[in-house]
C-alpha cells in the first residue's frame, strides 16, 4: 500500500456500525492505528499491549492511568503509553473517542483495547 486517506468521520461511523470500543482501519507491518469510544461512567477492561501505543483525544473527558499515574485528558490530549505498560481509561465524564495508534502493529488480531 503506498498510502490511505480516510475521514475521521466515516472511521467513528464505522465503529458504531460495528458495535465495538475499538475498530481498526490501518494495518501495516510497522503501524496499526483505529478508534476508541467509552462512554460517560464505562469501564476500560484494556491490558498492557506489547507495541508502543499512541492515543489522541477527538472528544471526550477522562482520566488515562498509565503506570500507576493518572494522567487528564480532553479533546487534542497526546497520551504516548511505552510497550507493556498497564494503563487504562477511567473516569469518564464526557464520552471519549479516541484515535489510537500501535508501533508496530497490534498483535496478529488487532482488537485489544
Amino acid at each position: 500500500m503506498s498510502h490511505q486517506a480516510v475521514a475521521l468521520s466515516e472511521v467513528f461511523a464505522a465503529r458504531a456500525r460495528v458495535g465495538e470500543r475499538y475498530h481498526e482501519f490501518l494495518r501495516v507491518p510497522a503501524l496499526s492505528a483505529g478508534v476508541y469510544v467509552l462512554p460517560v461512567g464505562g469501564s476500560d477492561p484494556q491490558t498492557r499491549h506489547a507495541e508502543d501505543e499512541v492515543y489522541y483525544v477527538v472528544r471526550g473527558r477522562g482520566m488515562l492511568q498509565v503506570g500507576g499515574v493518572d494522567v487528564p485528558v480532553s479533546p487534542e490530549s497526546v497520551v504516548y503509553v511505552p510497550a507493556r505498560v498497564a494503563h487504562r481509561f477511567h473516569t469518564i465524564t464526557e464520552e471519549l473517542n479516541v484515535l489510537v495508534f500501535f508501533a508496530p502493529a497490534e498483535g496478529p488480531e488487532g482488537g485489544a483495547c
